[in-house]
């Protein structure tokens, strides 16, 4: 149980002796640094119901609880607030139940409830994956272990954009200017080999563009009119009629980019339990409007077309269906979430991972699929996220200026590499070793400089910044890691059990409090679809572990019962570490 909920039945029970009254709510805040008091009850909304002086309304419950309650052993009243000091005995009590548990935080899914499916990635395969790929794998992938962690069962999937006009032009000029190269002839990850040959269409593209345009067309005319775009056009009118030959050649290319994106994957430490291929869903959604159109839902404009009315809801007329009958974006959509339903009947809710460019988007398709009826339509979420920008600007795809994710896991681990070596201190490490600790440090200071922001906030990414060992960062907490195994390594005797009972020093309460709120934060993060809340509570929880590292000594200690408590002690903030990291898919390493 909580200190809160330890605290409330005895100050309703305080309230109900003291002043013959009943209350409904108990409203505590944390205690200022200033005051003494482990957890603060606020007396103010009390004064709505009892006619008393607030001082003296918190000295009488006050003196109730260290009465009546052995958590409670004093406390102290400013103004309105009555700080209440938790007696050592709580504290040792909660650290003796939670100490060898290594699932403390999580909570077993139950059979009975529904499932969350969180989309992530849903890449183009007509290029290899960027920074924008990164933020948004990296925040699905800990949304979906977070989830879990808080009592869901989880399917991670995506969907893969693989069909249309930009897949086409990647085909056509690998067709025109390729000469038959692969990723086996290169030596290049498929996805990359694809990637150049989108750059390459665009190249040729804009040249065609600029000699029509000197041939006195306009620009407007010179982009449809150029030879490439329209065979481009042709190529995926071919596409959608089951040409062989195109077929085949799509078939090839995108093996290409998914065995590049599988290694891409592998690096970053993500995964997913299933796949949807646009190729295979973008004619979903057709019978559903239909459907819609039955029961009034949507309306038929003259010229055939049908759209959905959503002024009354402080949005627009959206379309679902061209006037040829071809869908759009929103109709796959559509016919996708139903079709997930359909595939795992136990999904009881989504979430997808998309850029917050998307934000109107997603609020038309959920009050669609709201106003169709569907009871899982309510618990569908958006998980909005900005920009990632870097010091030398913005990405462009089209002109290959985009940064790569995996150029930027291995600069990253170059990185980690030249401030390790700058500190100088891995003398007895074998290479092998050297490099899976650089690569620890690399892609842990890129994950957690990205994790630990607000997802809704637009992030400036700093490389060098992010490998910081002192501060905010990932290598710090990483650091502080290893530091703890370091003592664990040293500690030669028996620390499995306590002879007898020891005082708590306020840093190990300090400590123990901290480590308290990792099952509430962890549902916080769920609830509100936050890696940055476990991220920043972490680094706190770093915060506090060092504070008691400089206070009090550790193995120097000649009191064996505090020794023994305090590489427990150690040992469990170690754990709490890398079960918050290894929920923000991050690694620790043993030594550093």
């Amino acid at each position: 149980m909580t200190l809160p909920e330890i605290l409330t039945p005895s100050i309703e029970k305080a309230i109900q002796a003291l002043f013959d009254v009943a209350i409904d709510k108990v409203e505590f805040q944390t205690t200022r640094k200033e005051f003494e008091g482990d957890i603060t009850m606020v007396i103010f909304p009390l004064l709505k119901v009892i006619k008393s002086n607030p001082v003296e309304l918190g000295n009488k419950i006050g003196n109730y609880l260290v009465e009546n309650l052995d958590e409670v052993s004093r406390f102290n009243v400013v103004s309105g607030f009555l700080n209440i000091v938790i007696a050592d005995t709580y504290y040792l009590n909660f650290f003796d139940g939670i100490k060898d548990n290594d699932k403390f935080g999580f909570v077993t899914p139950n059979p009975e409830d529904k499932a969350v499916m969180v989309e992530y990635s849903s890449p183009n395969t007509n290029k290899p994956l960027h920074l924008g790929h990164v933020r948004n794998n990296l925040l699905g992938y800990a949304v979906a272990e977070i989830i879990k962690a808080s009592g869901k069962k989880v399917y991670k999937t995506q969907i893969i954009n693989d069909r249309g006009i930009h897949i086409c032009k990647s085909m056509l000029a690998w067709q025109k200017f390729g000469n038959g190269e692969t990723p086996e002839s290169t030596g290049q990850k498929g996805d990359k080999l694809v990637g150049n040959y989108y750059v390459a269409f665009d190249k040729a593209y804009k040249e065609e563009i600029a000699q029509l345009i000197s041939a006195g067309k306009t620009e407007e005319e010179a982009k449809k009119q150029a030879p490439i775009i329209i065979e481009a056009q042709e190529m995926l009118q071919k596409w959608e009629a089951g040409d062989e030959a195109v077929k085949a050649l799509w078939a090839k290319m995108n093996q290409w980019v998914y065995d590049g994106f599988a290694i891409t994957y592998k690096n970053l430490g993500v995964n997913f339990d299933k796949y949807y291929y646009e190729s295979n869903t973008y004619l979903l959604g057709k019978d559903v409007v239909n459907i819609g159109l039955e029961k009034g839902i949507f309306e038929k404009d003259p010229d055939g077309s049908v759209w959905i009315d959503l002024t009354d809801e402080g949005l627009d007329r959206k379309i679902v269906l061209r006037s040829d009958g071809t869908a759009v974006y929103m109709t796959q959509d559509i016919g996708t979430a139903i079709q997930r339903v359909k595939d795992m009947p136990d999904v009881g809710g989504m979430v997808y991972t998309v850029g917050n460019e998307q934000d109107y988007h997603f609020k038309v398709l959920f009050l669609i699929l709201k106003k169709l009826g569907f009871d899982w339509a309510s618990s569908l979420y958006h998980l909005s996220y900005g920009m990632v920008d870097l010091p030398s600007g913005k990405m462009k795809s089209r002109e290959g200026t985009v940064v790569d994710a995996d150029d930027l896991m291995h600069e990253m681990t170059s990185t980690a590499q030249k401030i390790s070596e700058d500190l100088g201190k891995l003398d007895s490490y074998s290479e092998e070793e050297r490099a899976q600790l650089y690569n620890t440090i690399g892609l842990g200071a890129l994950k957690y400089y990205i994790l630990k922001v607000d997802p809704k906030k637009r992030i400036l990414f700093n490389p060098e910044e992010s490998v910081d060992f002192a501060g905010n960062t990932g290598p710090f907490i990483q650091y502080t890691y290893a530091r703890i195994q370091s003592i664990i390594r040293k500690a030669n005797f028996d620390f499995s059990a306590i002879s007898g009972m020891v005082t708590l020093h306020e840093k190990e309460k300090e400590l123990l409090k901290q480590i308290e709120l990792f099952p509430e934060v962890i549902q916080n993060a769920a609830h509100n679809h936050s890696p940055a809340l476990l991220a920043n509570f972490t680094y706190d929880l770093v915060r506090e572990y060092n504070s008691f590292y400089q206070a009090v000594p550790i193995l120097g200690e000649e009191d064996t019962s505090k020794k023994i408590f305090r590489v427990q002690l150690s040992k469990k903030v170690a754990d709490v570490i890398a079960a918050s990291f290894g929920l923000l898919g991050i690694n620790v390493p043993e030594r550093m």
